[in-house]
C-alpha cells in the first residue's frame, strides 16, 4: 500500500519516515509531500491509499486538501495530525471520516498503531468493493444473457439485474443498445483470453462514453451489448467491430454480426435478434468477415433449386467419369454461394452431403481403395462440422473430386476376386473373430490359395492387409475425441486392448494416446 505524508515543516516528515518499520505494518511505498497544494499534486501521479497529513499549513491546509482528494479517489483513508487542539478541525476531520486524530507530539508508536489501523481499513473497503464488483459483474453477465430472449418474457428479471446493475453504474445508460455477435471457431484454452479482450473492448470503448455488458450465448459465441446515452454513429461500430476482429483474430477464425441499433433497454432483444439474422449468412464469407446491416442489404440471393439441380448436374459428370464438367458445376456451385445472403448453411450442407456420399460409391463402383473420411453417414458429417465456413467446404469437396479422378487414372483396374476381398474386410473388420477362413468361404477358394493369391495380386499378405487397415480406422477414430481408446480397440476389432495398444505402437511408433494428443493439437 502507498502512505502519502504531508507536512510543511521537514524535520517532521523525516522523523515520521526514519521511526517506523513500513513494511512491517503493510506500507509498500511511502510518498512526501511540503504543503496541501503539492500534497494534492502527489495525490492525483501516485493515489495514495493512505494520507497522512498536518492540518495546518501554508497555501492549501489539511481539511481542504483532503476533501480534494476524497473527491478524486473517495477510498483514500485519512490520518490527521495538529498541534493545536481545535474542536472544529476536528469535527471536519470526522466529517471526512478520518481514522485518526493525532496531536503533536506524538510518538513513533501511536504513528504506527494508526497507520497499521488505517491500513486495516483499506483492506477492509478492498474486500468489499471487491465482492460489490464479483455481484456487479455476476449481475452484467446475467443481464447480457436474459437480453437475448424477449423483453416480456423476462422483464420482472430484467427489472431486478437492472437494480443491481444501476446501483454501481447509474440508471440513464441503456438509452441505446447495439448487439454484437461475435462467433468463434474454437473457444481459447485459457480463460483469461477471454478476460483480457474483454478488458481491452471496456477500454477501447470508454472515451467514446459507451459500455458493454456480456455472455456466451451456445457454444462459440461471444455476445457483446454496447450501451450508452446516445446512439453510436455507423462509423463507430465500425471502429469497434474492427477492433474486436483485431482481438479474437489472435485466437482463430471468427465472424462478427452487428445488429441494429434501438432505443431503451427493452428493445435490446431486437439488436440481438437482427445480429442473429445477419450471423445465419456467415457461413457463406470468408472467415474474419464482418457484417453489418447497411452492408447486407445488395448482396445476391440463390435459390435453392438452383443449386440442387447443379448438384444433380455435378453427381452425373462424376458417373459418366467427365472431369471437365464436373470442375465447371464445382466453380458455379461456388460462385452462386459464396456471399449469398437468405440461403441457410443446412440446406447447402445437406447437398454437399449427398455429392461426398456419391464420391464414395464411385469409389467402390471403380474399385478404388476407401477414403475412410467419406465412408459412411457419420463420418462425412464429421468432417463437414469441422468445416466453419462455406469456403472450407467447398475445398473439401474439390479436393475429394480431384483425388477420385486422379486415382482412376492412376489405378489399373483391380481383379474382381481382390477387390471382393477388400469390401469383404472393409465390412467386417470390427469382427474381433474375424479370420482367414471366413474370407476364403465368402470368395470360395481355399486358405491356402486365397493367401497367395492375395500376396500376389495385392502386395502385402492377407493378415498384414487386416492389421493396417484396423489400424488405420483406429487412427481415424484417434483424432475424434469423443471416443475413448477403449471402445476404440473394441471398434477396430482388437478384443484385447493391450495388444491394441502394442500393435498400435509397432504400426506408427506412438501409442494410441501420443498419437491423439499429438493429433488433437
Amino acid at each position: 500500500m502507498k502512505l502519502l505524508i504531508v507536512d510543511d515543516e521537514q524535520l517532521t516528515r523525516e522523523g515520521i519516515v526514519s521511526s517506523v518499520d513500513w513494511e512491517t505494518v503493510g506500507i509498500t511505498e511511502v510518498l512526501e509531500a511540503d504543503d496541501g497544494v503539492n500534497g494534492l499534486e502527489m495525490a492525483k501521479r501516485h493515489q495514495p491509499d493512505i494520507v497522512l497529513c498536518d492540518v495546518r499549513m501554508p497555501r492549501m491546509d489539511g481539511i481542504a486538501m483532503l476533501e480534494r482528494i476524497e473527491a478524486l479517489f473517495p477510498d483514500t483513508v485519512a490520518i490527521f495530525m495538529s498541534g493545536y487542539s481545535d474542536k472544529e478541525y476536528l469535527k471536519a476531520a470526522i466529517q471526512l471520516k478520518a481514522i485518526n486524530y493525532i496531536e503533536k507530539p506524538f510518538s513513533p508508536k501511536e504513528i504506527e498503531e494508526a497507520v497499521q489501523q488505517a491500513v486495516e481499513q483499506c483492506q477492509s473497503k478492498l474486500r468489499q468493493k471487491n465482492a460489490e464488483e464479483i455481484h456487479t459483474n455476476l449481475a452484467a453477465t446475467q443481464l447480457a444473457f436474459q437480453l437475448t430472449v424477449p423483453y416480456y418474457t423476462c422483464q420482472s428479471i430484467i427489472d431486478e439485474l437492472c437494480s443491481q446493475f444501476h446501483r454501481h453504474y447509474g440508471t440513464d445508460k441503456f438509452k441505446s443498445v447495439t448487439t454484437v455477435i461475435v462467433k468463434l471457431e474454437e473457444l481459447p484454452d485459457a480463460a483469461t483470453d477471454l478476460t483480457y479482450i474483454h478488458k481491452q473492448i471496456h477500454d477501447f470503448l470508454q472515451p467514446m462514453h459507451l459500455h458493454i455488458i456480456y455472455s456466451e450465448k451456445r457454444s462459440f459465441h461471444i455476445v457483446y451489448h454496447i450501451y450508452g446515452s446516445l446512439p453510436p454513429a455507423k462509423s463507430t461500430l465500425s471502429r469497434i467491430a474492427g477492433r474486436l476482429g483485431e482481438l479474437f483474430g489472435e485466437l482463430g477464425r471468427y465472424y462478427i454480426a452487428v445488429g441494429d441499433t434501438v432505443e431503451g433497454i427493452e428493445k435490446a432483444y431486437h439488436s440481438y435478434e437482427s445480429a442473429v439474422i445477419l450471423l445465419q449468412s456467415s457461413y457463406f464469407f470468408e472467415p474474419g468477415y464482418i457484417l453489418q446491416p447497411e452492408n447486407e442489404k445488395n448482396k445476391k440471393v440463390t435459390a435453392v433449386s438452383e443449386l440442387s439441380e447443379l448438384s444433380q448436374q455435378y453427381i452425373a459428370s462424376v458417373s459418366n467419369k467427365e472431369e471437365g464438367k464436373a470442375g465447371e458445376i464445382l466453380e458455379q456451385l461456388f460462385v452462386n454461394c459464396s456471399h449469398a445472403c437468405g440461403l441457410m448453411p443446412n440446406q447447402v450442407k445437406s447437398l454437399y452431403y449427398e455429392m461426398l456420399s456419391h464420391l464414395y460409391k464411385e469409389r467402390k463402383n471403380n474399385q478404388l481403395l476407401p477414403d475412410f473420411s467419406i465412408e459412411n453417414h457419420e463420418n462425412i458429417m464429421d468432417i463437414m462440422e469441422g468445416c466453419f465456413s462455406y469456403f472450407m467446404l467447398h475445398e473439401l469437396l474439390k479436393e475429394k473430386t480431384e483425388n477420385l479422378f486422379a486415382d482412376i487414372s492412376q489405378t489399373k483396374p483391380e481383379n474382381a476376386t481382390i477387390y471382393m476381398i477388400r469390401d469383404f474386410i472393409s465390412s467386417h473388420y470390427s469382427d474381433s473373430s474375424l479370420s482367414v477362413k471366413d474370407i476364403s468361404e465368402y470368395v470360395n477358394l481355399s486358405t491356402s490359395y486365397l493367401c497367395t493369391f492375395f500376396k500376389n495380386g495385392a502386395g502385402v499378405t492377407l493378415n498384414q492387409y487386416i492389421t493396417e487397415y484396423r489400424l488405420e480406422k483406429a487412427k481415424q477414430l484417434l483424432a475424434d475425441p469423443r471416443y475413448r481408446i477403449t471402445d476404440i480397440s473394441s471398434a477396430v476389432g482388437y478384443s484385447d486392448g493391450n495388444y491394441f495398444s502394442k500393435s498400435f505402437r509397432k504400426y506408427t511408433g506412438l501409442s494410441p494416446s501420443e498419437f491423439r494428443e499429438k493429433a488433437l493439437k
